[in-house]
């Protein structure tokens, strides 16, 4: 960690400073390692932004390349993975698609009301438990959607991935006052639309994921045959969707709904194409430019 980190901040770990010099020096093995670190975190990142699997790849794509450009400009100010977050939170921000939501400037109220049509009884085919968890990992995508840009990043890097608010802060270029503000009034306006409207974070509240199957199936809001979050693949030794959602139900907090995804896995097309690009020459590992 360089002198003037603030306090609190991650400290860097001297054999990632080795390993990225390595790459730097044209390792093609170090070089594969700095992806299999940055690739999966990003994508996941860039998945709970866009809400959309096929926009995450994209946007990951996008990002892997900025952070392997400038990666001799990473002076270990803070972890190499929380420098790549930096530069992906940058562009995840600014980036021009919308999601549907953002698009229909969707807001949580309306999104509550949403929910409350359609309601069914449960589901009791076979293929009921797979539709109920594809339900509900559409709708917490959905709910993320509808919260401001820079309240949903700020509320998927404390409360989703557990970054620390000194390292979210410097992620984010803001005080560490100025985060925890806004952290608040994403986790404020979350905690009560869950209260509200989600069975796992409120007993009493009417919704449940398999009474919305129906509905989401005839509005083609998830596909039967190939539901796209519940089946997506998961990195190696991570979480599937079926432990995280028994993190949510030992937790049964409006949080713990937000962090009931599966640790997905960067699609290998996508790293394979930013590989592909880098061994092209096109792109240099050794770029100084700035972020």
């Amino acid at each position: 960690m360089t002198d003037g980190a603030p306090t609190g901040f991650s400290s860097v770990d001297p054999s990632e400073v080795a390993l990225v010099a390595e790459a730097l020096d044209g390792d093609a093995i170090a070089a594969a390692e700095v992806m299999r670190r940055l690739q999966d975190p990003i994508y996941r990142l860039a998945l709970r932004m866009t809400g959309r699997p096929a926009d995450a790849e994209d946007a990951t794509q996008e990002i892997l390349l900025r952070a392997f450009t400038r990666l001799a400009t990473w002076r270990g100010e803070a972890k190499l993975l929380t420098w790549a977050y930096r530069i992906g939170v940058n562009h995840l921000l600014n980036q021009r698609r919308q999601s549907i939501q953002e698009a229909a400037q969707l807001s949580l109220d309306a999104f509550g009301d949403a929910l409350a049509e359609g309601l069914a009884a449960d589901r009791r085919e076979p293929d009921a438990e797979l539709l109920a968890t594809e339900v509900r990992l559409q709708c917490s995508q959905a709910m993320l959607q509808c919260l401001t840009r820079e309240e949903r990043i700020a509320f998927v890097l404390d409360d989703v991935f557990g970054v620390g608010s000194a390292d979210a802060a410097w992620i984010l270029d803001l005080t560490p006052a100025a985060y925890r503000k806004r952290l608040e009034r994403a986790r404020k306006r979350l905690r009560a639309f869950l209260t509200s409207n989600c069975g796992h974070a409120n007993e009493q509240a009417r919704c449940r994921c398999s009474r919305r199957i129906a509905h989401a199936v005839s509005t083609g809001r998830i596909d039967r045959q190939r539901p796209e979050l519940a089946t997506h693949p998961i990195a190696d030794g991570g979480r599937s969707a079926a432990e995280a959602e028994q993190q949510m139900i030992a937790l049964h907090d409006a949080a713990a709904v937000l962090r009931v995804h599966p640790d997905y896995a960067c699609p290998h097309t996508k790293v394979n194409a930013v590989a592909g690009l880098l061994k092209s020459g096109q792109f240099s590992l050794l770029s100084g430019e700035s972020e």
